[in-house]
């Protein structure tokens, strides 16, 4: 039974990994995908309670165009990528997780403050498009909707699609349809769900998966800086080294340790710089997080 046993063992390690290191991935992606999900459920389901329910086929080619466009968008930066030489690779590797940093930011802090309105914000908006009589009002409103979200999460996900491609798609695959799930559950099939607590938790993990994000993007910064000759003194000198071998659980590639280097931006060395603005990321974004979260109970 040893060969058995062993087999199974090291399926449970693959599984467990890819688990792991599709995390940040899957919340990221079920995130985007079902505020749009939610954005665009409000929009369908305001038309059809006004007796507007052929007007909703506008909205859905609104939706189809912004999910293609986004998905061109995507494959068009992979290729870009990939025509990179080497030296650029990396520098693109810092860039594009700071821009995702970035954003990711400035959607968690803008979901916190406006989400208990949006859904009045969106029901004024295309009541105005219809008002007006441009059926294309329609379209632009639920494709912008969709397009935003979508440019979002193709951002979000390249830092993540070049260190790992199967388990970013894999991830990504999973979070939409998971919120696609949860879109049918609350709008179609009834389900009372505290969506206004379910943004506010996701956006406590993204903060941490940012954070992580803003890490690792510093790391490949040191790395093209160290290509280019050029030196920070003891900003990219190592702040600890946990001297914890590659083969091991608690690895920011092992099994346990990848939970962590998801979620919190865990490794195993990291430069003083790394750490110094990961640190002043979540000191920063934790108290802006709940000051929103209170701004917004207050108006």
């Amino acid at each position: 039974y040893k060969p058995l046993y062993k087999s199974l063992y090291n399926n449970v390690i693959i599984t467990s990994k890819l688990v792991n290191v599709m995390l940040g991935q899957f919340i990221i992606a079920f995130r985007e995908a079902f505020e749009a999900a939610l954005i665009i459920s409000v929009i369908l389901t305001y038309l059809i309670k006004t007796g507007r329910k052929e007007l909703t086929s506008y909205v859905w080619i609104g939706v189809f165009v912004a999910a293609i466009t986004s998905l061109s968008l995507g494959v068009l930066l992979w290729s870009f990528y990939g025509a990179l030489s080497e030296i650029n690779r990396v520098l693109f590797e810092a860039l594009s997780a700071y821009v995702a940093v970035i954003i990711l930011t400035f959607m968690i802090y803008w979901m916190t403050l406006k989400g208990k309105t949006i859904k009045r914000d969106i029901e004024h908006r295309i009541e105005s498009a219809i008002t007006k009589g441009t059926i294309i009002g329609l379209v632009i409103t639920s494709f912008i909707i969709v397009f935003r979200e979508g440019i979002e999460l193709v951002l979000f996900m390249m830092p993540f699609l070049i260190s790992d491609t199967f388990g970013t798609v894999v991830g990504t695959v999973l979070g939409i349809s998971v919120s696609f799930v949860f879109s049918y559950v609350v709008f179609i099939a009834g389900v009372k769900l505290n969506i206004e607590k379910i943004f506010f938790f996701t956006s406590i993990l993204l903060v941490l998966i940012a954070g992580g994000l803003l890490g690792y993007g510093t790391h490949e910064f040191v790395e093209y800086l160290e290509i280019v000759g050029v030196n920070l003194g003891w900003l990219t000198e190592s702040a600890y080294n946990l001297n914890i071998p590659s083969d091991s659980l608690f690895h920011h590639k092992g099994i346990i340790g990848s939970i962590f280097a998801v979620m919190f931006g865990y490794t195993v060395n990291a430069e003083w710089i790394r750490v110094l603005l990961h640190v002043a990321y979540l000191l920063i974004m934790f108290p802006l997080l709940f000051f929103a979260k209170n701004k917004k109970k207050m108006t």
